[in-house]
């Protein structure tokens, strides 16, 4: 049975005799130790100057038996500081904070905490999308809006507990075997006689996949100039920030792909956030429509219509990635585009923020490579800058 939640009134009156943010943070901790909970419990952080906002998350958190709050700050400071210490699996991270806000620190939130995932939860997550793309590409693995008070609803809880779920879990070992595998496996003679020389790289990516990307797109030079797609989960409102990111990081011009946004070599066309990017072929172009439909996996915008046209509009002339995210999304397109010929790679468990997405392509056996967002990239220079006709590891 879950342990019952604790007030602010408790949990001050729990506290030694100190005053400010020393009394709520040394109240919270007394109260984390007193929670027993399963030694495999996720052990989430809580990092955020208001104690209101902590207690609700604690409460929210605790209501689920295999999750505990093990650490709680209220500043980025004592946060980094209690980090040195701490074994934390998921961190709830604040932006907007007095002293060192939360984008501030998250590169010392990171190094302090390799091993743990950051969810920045912040008000600034819906109007303040500049700040909440640059810490997703930082390193941040997810983001979610802090909602106005009276707004922590059951629905809010559901979403958030999943996301913590999601991203505490450890990969498992058959997981695992499946990404080595599928890492060390070289193509089978019908596999490359049946795979085509791509003419396209489309991206499919969810939660932690901007991190990924930007690694990934940094390690591409100017010698490599097929036109890059990709599908990144977000808000349509974070788009346009992304795209600009995006553009930063590649060094290419970067277009949001509207209905008839020419697909260009050595460019970048992103799908927005209210529909799902498709591909057709015009005569001898490419071009960009958006598709409104609901999908399988729920999301807006899904990867499945993107890899599923480019299959057909490009006769599987398509090498695909998948990285980091939540679900399946992208495992449909990827069955559809493998069997017209196209080349499909995945991001590793060991680096991927979840390894829902591409663990989903791997464990069904459609990718020739699997590795880290850096292993990729040099994959693609190594294999497609010069139009070889390779797939698999590299050599």
């Amino acid at each position: 049975m879950n342990a019952p939640a604790s007030s602010p009134a408790r949990l001050l009156r729990s506290a030694k005799p100190l005053t400010g943010s020393e009394a709520d943070s040394s109240a919270e901790r007394n109260s984390a130790r007193t929670n027993v909970r399963p030694a495999d419990a996720i052990r989430v952080m809580l990092i955020d100057d208001s104690l209101t906002v902590r207690t609700v998350f604690k409460r929210m958190v605790e209501s689920d038996g295999a999750m505990v709050v093990a650490e709680t700050a209220s500043s980025a400071e004592r946060g980094i500081a209690q980090l040195k210490n701490a074994d934390i699996d998921v961190i709830l991270l604040d932006l907007e904070m007095p002293g060192m806000g939360g984008l501030e620190a998250l590169p010392m939130i990171l190094k302090a905490a390799p091993q743990a995932q950051v969810m920045v939860v912040s008000s600034l997550t819906e109007d303040g999308a500049e700040a909440t793309v640059q810490a997703l590409s930082q390193g941040a693995a997810e983001t979610m809006l802090k909602p106005r008070p009276g707004a922590f609803n059951d629905e809010y809880r559901a979403l958030l507990l999943g996301k913590i779920r999601a991203l505490g879990s450890t990969p498992t070992d058959s997981a695992s075997d499946a990404a080595g595998t599928a890492q060390m496996a070289a193509p089978t003679e019908r596999q490359l006689r049946r795979i085509k020389r791509p003419e396209v790289l489309a991206i499919g990516a969810s939660t932690g996949g901007i991190h990924a990307l930007n690694v990934m797109l940094r390690v591409l030079t100017p010698n490599f100039d097929l036109p890059i797609l990709i599908t990144q989960h977000l808000p349509s409102s974070f788009i346009p920030v992304f795209a600009r990111q995006i553009e930063v990081a590649s060094g290419r011009t970067t277009h949001i792909a509207e209905d008839g946004t020419e697909i260009r070599k050595g460019e970048i066309a992103i799908a927005t956030g209210h529909g799902h990017m498709a591909v057709r072929r015009t005569g001898d172009r490419l071009v960009t429509r958006i598709m409104a439909e609901a999908v399988k996996s729920g999301c807006m915008p899904s990867v499945d219509p993107m890899l599923t046209t480019l299959a057909e509009a490009c006769e599987g002339r398509v090498l695909s990635i998948i990285l980091s995210g939540m679900g399946r999304d992208g495992f449909e397109g990827a069955e559809i585009l493998s069997a017209a010929g196209g080349t499909i790679w995945a991001q590793d468990a060991d680096t991927s923020a979840v390894w829902g997405m591409p663990g989903a392509v791997t464990k069904a056996g459609l990718t020739s490579l699997v590795g880290s967002p850096e292993d990729l990239g040099q994959a693609i220079m190594n294999q497609y800058a010069n139009n070889a006709v390779h797939t698999g590891a590299p050599a």
